[in-house]
């Protein structure tokens, strides 16, 4: 899940939210008045997620070298993190990955998507300066346990634990990167590429552009108006850089996909025309800026047009939106075999003209969350419907013939979370349900649904006071205890069942 920073609009709202808790009772839709039963195709696949900084912990261990986390989570006495938390030791799974492969079978999982620790492999980020064998080792464990265990791993390269050496040269900020990200993907494609056949080179750039261009949350109305779209520039041409390497270097036969994020948007006033294109403009800012260039040649014409205008009234000679040049407009067109889709609430839109602070002002809009929703426990609003709008656009937009693999999960402050979390059975079970819609009545092509996440783990600047597990973690006790919560028998029964069979 998500704690950096987001789009201007509403990251106040969404950080108060986690941090002051809002941790009344969270209530859920009731009743099946609209509730499908049936099932998802044979080929469904089910899986669960997490990512390395967050579980794995060992941080300086093995040859690792120190990631941005590291470093951000240690700086000012650990300020920066609610409670001082940290990754140091998270869930510990650099020493318990079998307990992890273990849960994840017991659930009946078809896949696991876990991400690489760039400094673990690649300690400085430079591959001129070493790789890490321990490292490697490591991930071969990893990989071999899951496997053994019925458990196909689908490995996210990168997910925001930036080598630390990187950041100190400007991080995505800095071109270089591109050619270093290549020659990290390529160790990893040789080194795992013959067990594991689904790839996804980023985890949702939309946040991690944003964020400070060294690491955690700091205020996005202090940094350059450029930062973003240049950051953002960089991760695609290392998306497509991975994507060459992998088709046509190595000529390997898996799939490479690309991870993205976006609230659904909801004009506030649906009647109102000019609310309704400000809807569009926030879902080309978000799922359009990473794949129109993918599917085309250019970001989004709403992006295009209104960026460069307002670089022009800015004195700018050139927009803050860059372009790429014909030769990285053919590696990155068709860069793609399937799109992994995070979806965790919708929002209101309407427009809001003048501003450059930020995507949401760069694209004249302004976001809230609908007042008339429930909320969870960490302060999203709980919007199942959106789940299947999303999935709707974007077969609408990028076509039929483009998986989609869904991720979503419901955080609960540390207080409220329990063993008996029925509220996220209620959510997970209602906005798998819109997803069962969407296959079965709309088309859409999913091939999967993901829940974040298989543990209770480091939740970026929230620390351990968010969870999103459906194994709860006795994060006070030696062995990191893993306990199964309600959600993870739903699961399982979802997963058994393949769907929501119809009541006999």
């Amino acid at each position: 899940m998500f704690s950096l920073t987001y789009s201007v609009g509403f990251v106040a709202i969404l950080f108060t939210s986690i941090i002051l808790g809002m941790s009344s009772p969270m209530k859920i839709r009731g009743g099946d008045d609209d509730f499908l039963y049936d099932v998802f195709p044979e080929d469904f696949e089910w899986g669960l997620a997490t990512s390395a900084y967050q579980i794995e912990g060992a941080w300086d261990t093995d040859g690792k070298g120190i990631s941005a986390w590291d470093e951000w989570s240690h700086e000012n006495n650990g300020s920066n993190i609610e409670k001082g938390h940290n990754g140091d030791v998270a869930c510990d799974s650099y020493h318990k990955f079998e307990d992890d492969s273990k849960l994840l079978k017991n659930l009946g999982a078809n896949f696991y998507k876990l991400s690489l620790s760039w400094p673990r492999l690649v300690p400085t980020g430079h591959v001129s300066d070493g790789i890490n064998q321990a490292g490697i080792d490591y991930y071969n464990k990893v990989i071999n346990s899951l496997l053994s265990n019925g458990i196909s791993p689908m490995i996210t390269l990168h997910q925001w634990d930036l080598p630390y050496p990187l950041v100190q040269e400007g991080s995505w900020l800095n071109d270089s990167i591109v050619n270093h990200f290549g020659d990290f993907s390529r160790i990893a494609f040789k080194e795992f590429g013959d067990r594991v056949t689904q790839w996804i080179t980023l985890h949702e750039p939309f946040i991690s552009v944003q964020a400070d261009p060294t690491y955690g949350e700091h205020n996005a109305t202090e940094q350059p108006p450029e930062k973003p779209y240049i950051g953002a520039h960089n991760v695609l041409k290392a998306h497509a850089t991975a994507y060459r390497i992998y088709k046509d270097e190595l000529k390997l036969q898996g799939q490479v996909g690309l991870t993205v994020n976006s609230e659904w948007a909801v004009p506030k006033d649906s009647t109102n025309q000019t609310h309704i294109e400000a809807a569009d403009r926030l879902l080309a800012s978000r799922l359009g800026w990473f794949l129109d260039p993918i599917f085309g040649s250019d970001y989004p014409l709403s992006m295009r047009e209104l960026i460069d205008r307002k670089s022009k009234e800015e004195g700018r000679a050139t927009s803050r939106l860059p372009s790429f040049d014909k030769e990285w407009q053919d590696k990155l067109r068709g860069s793609i075999d399937f799109v992994g889709l995070n979806y965790f609430f919708s929002v209101l839109v309407e427009p809001k003209y003048g501003s450059t602070v930020g995507i949401d002002g760069d694209s004249d809009i302004a976001t809230e969350f609908d007042p008339s929703k429930n909320r969870t426990g960490g302060g999203l609003p709980i919007t199942p419907f959106g789940m299947r709008k999303i999935l709707s656009y974007v077969k609408s937009k990028y076509g039929s013939d483009l998986p989609i693999y869904m991720i979503n999960g419901c955080g609960e402050v540390e207080e409220k979370d329990t063993l008996d979390d029925q509220f996220r059975v209620d959510f997970f079970k209602i906005h798998i349900n819109e997803v069962l819609k969407a296959v079965l009545l709309d088309g859409a092509n999913v091939r999967g649904f993901t829940a974040w996440s298989l543990m209770d783990n480091f939740e970026w600047t929230s620390g351990y006071t968010v969870k999103y597990g459906v194994h709860a973690v006795d994060f006070s006790h030696p062995d990191l205890t893993r306990t199964p919560k309600e959600s993870a028998k739903f699961l399982k029964s979802v997963i058994t069942d393949n769907g929501f069979p119809p009541k006999k």
